[in-house]
């Protein structure tokens, strides 16, 4: 797996969670559609005059969220952009083609109320709960920035094998210490 794959896997559920933070601080979260994935970039669009436009141009963070049919939940954690206003036309045109029933719901000349928006700098997680053990990644796009989420078996570990037994994915190795295998880790809080 990697940031391209987590985009066009996005793409394929579609329909994905957006969470922003609204103006009076609160988180606020809607469905959105994943218009276009281009390499590692993620285009949606929606219109100038909802709350979630203004969520979107004022704080300039957002959390993505799909889960698909296979139980991959992909995280995209970033900053979305507004398009150049001479880009908006074309942009709209090839979004619209891209995904025909948009004409439905902007018939016509109605969908000059949108602007499309493009996230390409951020964190993506990758987490498989289809398999086990479970699996999760981490990577980045653009010029977003790694905050790393960890469970740690620390240098008070004195090698007694507990953690090893109640750990729901067996993903802690015990040698002399114990050690975790991050990428099969629940981050439960078991050990």
């Amino acid at each position: 797996m990697d940031a391209k794959n987590c985009i066009q896997k996005l793409k394929l559920i579609n329909s994905v969670s957006m969470a922003t933070v609204g103006e009076d601080g609160s988180p606020q979260v809607r469905i959105i559609g994943v218009m276009h994935t281009d390499a590692e970039k993620l285009y949606f669009l929606t219109a100038r005059g909802k709350p979630f436009y203004h969520e979107l141009l004022r704080d300039k963070r957002v959390a993505v969220l799909g889960l698909s049919r296979f139980k991959e939940m992909i995280r995209l954690n970033g900053i979305p952009e507004l398009l150049p206003k001479e880009e908006q036309a074309e942009w709209l045109d090839k979004l619209f083609e891209e995904n025909p029933y948009m004409k439905n719901v902007y018939p016509g000349k109605t969908r000059q109320v949108l602007d499309v928006f493009c996230i390409e700098d951020g964190e993506i997680e990758y987490f498989n709960l289809g398999v086990h053990p479970i699996f999760r990644e981490s990577y980045i796009i653009g010029n977003g920035i790694s905050k790393q989420k960890i469970y740690m078996i620390t240098s008070d570990c004195i090698g007694c094998g507990i953690c090893v037994k109640i750990c729901p994915q067996n993903c802690i190795i015990q040698d002399t210490l114990c050690r975790i295998v991050q990428e099969n880790c629940l981050r439960c809080g078991s050990c």
